[in-house]
């Protein structure tokens, strides 16, 4: 029972790091078309969006740890390594991808059509990182 909770546990927390960016892709179009203050509400959404990821990204974490202490798999298993590199380059990346650029958006005279271009590339390849991750998980490819 334990370990079926923490696979769900994981499971939870995948959907919960990846599914806002999908929803932040439909807000970066509401953004283009909207004034100061819309983009302002954009921006906090987008804000606190990152924010759920990263603690959902923690309890993936925690749990993917947990369920490979008390699973079936080694940690040097090649799927289990090439999922913590793309994650250590996931965290990175997404330290640097958006808060930084959340905030130039109020710097006078910013080119907001350049940050949210910036935004928008970002989400996508956050997204591919995060999905990538994800096949590795599922599909447990014997890479080497």
């Amino acid at each position: 029972m334990y370990y079926q909770l923490l696979v769900y546990t994981h499971i939870v927390s995948a959907v919960a790091s990846i599914g806002p960016f999908f929803v932040l892709l439909a807000v970066i179009k509401n953004m283009r078309a909207a004034g100061a203050e819309a983009q302002r509400a954009y921006i906090h959404v987008f804000t606190v969006s990152v924010r759920v990821v990263k603690h959902a990204g923690h309890v993936l974490v925690a749990s993917g740890i947990l369920l490979l202490i008390d699973g079936p798999w080694p940690w040097m298993t090649s799927w289990v390594v090439m999922t913590v590199i793309i994650m250590f380059s996931s965290v990175f990346f997404l330290a640097r991808a958006f808060s930084p650029t959340l905030r130039r958006f109020e710097e006078p005279g910013a080119n907001k059509q350049v940050l949210m271009d910036k935004l928008h590339r970002s989400v996508w390849m956050y997204i591919f990182l995060l999905l990538l991750m994800l096949w590795f998980m599922t599909a447990k490819p014997n890479v080497w």
